[in-house]
């Protein structure tokens, strides 16, 4: 399948500022390894956060030459500055306007810097939807699927998951039989429809393990795929697993949905551990935390599980229904103690 976005060529730029939100997500089938373009080497779907958000704003100046500036939380970041410069370089036969000035970009992340939630996709997404925004002022107002389509195709370019973080709720992103509409080039939600109640309301604390840099970045992590001798294996392995997650979505079957959910996330790390360099990006208190859910979970019967970024901090994953107390309670008591000074950050995902 193949998909253009191209502007129309007759327009007036004036100097505009837009601002835009975007929330970060967190991926359930996960996205490790990826060809040229952003295109994924397999299908993943994420639940979208509602609380953990990049607030953008952008500054156009039509006068001056192409350049851009970038201030995080009122710190200019000239690094961050010259990757959006290439960016915006790579996406010009999409915008064929964007070269034609300066901008001041100015952005601030509602949850704290190296916290294992993807600010990466928070803020691409946020970047799209501002340039989206100018687009629509300067080439015509697009129908808002049109509009947030493009959003998730530019986004992809600049971050891979970015692309999911565009929608609300459960987001798939990489082409499925099972999910009708799937693309490589852009998310879709998931249809809704399809979707039992018990997962459309979740929540999502993520326990701050560490909070420093990583010692292996995404980008590298994602490029040793290239090299790993079980990566074609993983490939297919998440392709077949949305066919289970299919029916686990419809059914509500909480116990193969969490025991999908673990062992994608812990697969995830597996393929870094098997990479050539290897590397562990988990902790101590990664591994004490995982295996007290396990024996919490086997000594209660409740719903309390994990997924993992690429990092070592620990996204707990629990229902919002009446064994939501019990879990918060044990969490606080039993959890925290791994963290680095108590870190949490608590979200939900609600559609």
């Amino acid at each position: 399948m193949t998909t253009q976005f191209i502007g129309k060529e007759n327009f007036t730029i004036h100097t505009h500022t837009v601002s835009e939100s975007c929330p970060s997500n967190i991926a359930l089938i996960k996205y490790w390894g990826k060809y040229d373009n952003q295109i994924p080497a397999n299908p993943s779907i994420s639940y979208t956060l509602n609380h953990c958000k990049t607030n953008t704003t952008m500054e156009f100046l039509a006068d001056e030459p192409f350049s851009v500036q970038t201030f995080l939380s009122g710190n200019e970041e000239v690094k961050f500055a010259e990757k959006i410069e290439k960016y915006f370089k790579n996406i010009e036969q999409y915008l064929p306007w964007i070269l034609k000035g300066k901008y001041i970009i100015r952005t601030e992340n509602t949850f704290p810097h190296s916290s294992g939630i993807a600010s990466s996709a928070s803020g691409f997404g946020a970047i799209a939807k501002c340039l989206m925004a100018l687009d629509e002022t300067f080439t015509g107002k697009n129908s808002e699927e049109e509009s947030l389509r493009k959003a998730s195709f530019l986004a992809r370019l600049g971050s891979g998951s970015a692309c999911r973080s565009l929608y609300n709720g459960l987001i798939v992103w990489g082409e499925t039989e099972e999910v009708q509409g799937s693309s490589d080039l852009f998310a879709v939600p998931y249809p809704e429809t399809e979707i039992h109640e018990v997962f459309k309301n979740f929540n999502d604390w993520v326990l701050l393990i560490h909070e420093g840099q990583k010692s292996v970045s995404s980008t590298v992590g994602h490029g040793l795929m290239n090299t790993n001798p079980y990566a074609e294996r993983r490939f297919q392995e998440a392709r077949e697993n949305f066919i289970p997650m299919k029916e686990i979505l419809k059914s509500g079957d909480m116990e193969r949905f969490i025991k999908l959910v673990e062992h994608e996330a812990l697969t995830l790390h597996a393929m870094m551990m098997m990479s050539d360099p290897a590397f562990i990006l988990m902790k101590t208190g990664t591994l004490e935390v995982i295996n007290k859910i396990w024996d919490f979970r086997r000594e209660t019967g409740l719903p309390l599980f994990f997924t993992l970024d690429a990092g070592a901090n620990v996204h707990l994953l629990f229902p919002s229904d009446a064994s939501e107390e019990q879990i918060k309670t044990f969490i606080e008591a039993e959890l925290l103690q791994h963290t680095q000074k108590n870190g949490v950050v608590k979200d939900v995902m609600k559609f």
